[in-house]
């Protein structure tokens, strides 16, 4: 199958980068930076030209959290759209460095509003007939999660609970993923332990079907393709992973012609 997959992909989550505008005020380490991103899942969903369109950031979601709601903010949330915490509590910003509400308000302008501005504007295409916000997860529930210490599945496809897009639409993408992954049953799993977050919330069959994406990091992000000291990964562990993407979605657009 040589021709565009009428897909949409946001990877929100992948980004490394610290905004210039509050540079000088981080705390968090080199790891603490990684461990707080979908490590390299740019690098594995964006398909690039082969796919209808690709939404995705540089800035670090440790910064703007692009799928959060643009009023999730601390100190209710510490987690939220920006954050005085990572997903593992470190802190992010010195003490008396924190965020203010003129730092916050830039940051939203210049990185929040514009990617889903963009989205807005890319799903009226009329060649895209799905969308996925792609994510990697723990392998192990972390201890915020719903499901702390628990064993997490190869993949998980979230839809809302049906809300974002019709069963048979993610039934057939598991089978995908199944196939192509070369995985069981109980490998793929549908809305659990993610049900889909903001943005598929959001968007979802608004007017089209979207689905979170989510791949355990045990995949990649450990031996023999990762070194945690250094944070070097084989290129071609990530290379086979995104063609495994690739054909995942071929299976599916032939399976729902």
């Amino acid at each position: 199958m040589n021709k565009l997959l009428p897909v949409l992909l946001s990877i929100p989550h992948g980004g490394i980068l610290i905004p210039e505008e509050v540079k000088e005020r981080v705390c968090l380490s080199r790891h603490d930076l990684f461990d707080d991103t979908d490590a390299f899942t740019r690098e594995i969903y964006d398909l690039g030209s082969k796919a209808a369109a690709v939404v995705t950031t540089g800035i670090a979601r440790a910064f703007v959290d692009l799928n959060r709601a643009p009023h999730d903010l601390p100190p209710g949330n510490p987690d939220g759209v920006v954050k005085s915490h990572t997903c593992f509590a470190k802190p992010v910003y010195r003490k008396g460095f924190e965020l203010d509400s003129k730092l916050t308000r830039t940051l939203l302008r210049r990185y929040y509003h514009p990617y889903h501005r963009k989205i807005r504007q890319t799903v009226l295409l009329s060649d895209i007939k799905l969308a996925l916000d792609c994510h990697s997860m723990a392998e192990v529930g972390p201890p915020i999660a719903p499901d702390a210490g628990e064993k997490r599945p190869a993949v998980c496809l979230g839809n809302v609970n049906g809300t974002s897009c019709d069963e048979s639409v993610i039934e057939k993408l598991a089978e995908s993923f199944r196939k192509s992954f070369d995985l069981s049953w109980n490998q793929v799993k549908i809305n659990q332990p993610f049900s889909g977050g903001y943005i598929t919330r959001t968007y979802g069959r608004k007017p089209i079907s979207w689905v979170q994406v989510e791949i355990s990091r045990e995949m990649y992000l450990s031996p023999p393709w990762f070194d945690r000291h250094s944070l070097k990964i084989d290129p071609e562990r990530l290379n086979h992973l995104s063609l495994m993407f690739e054909k995942a979605l071929i299976l599916f657009f032939d399976l729902i012609r």
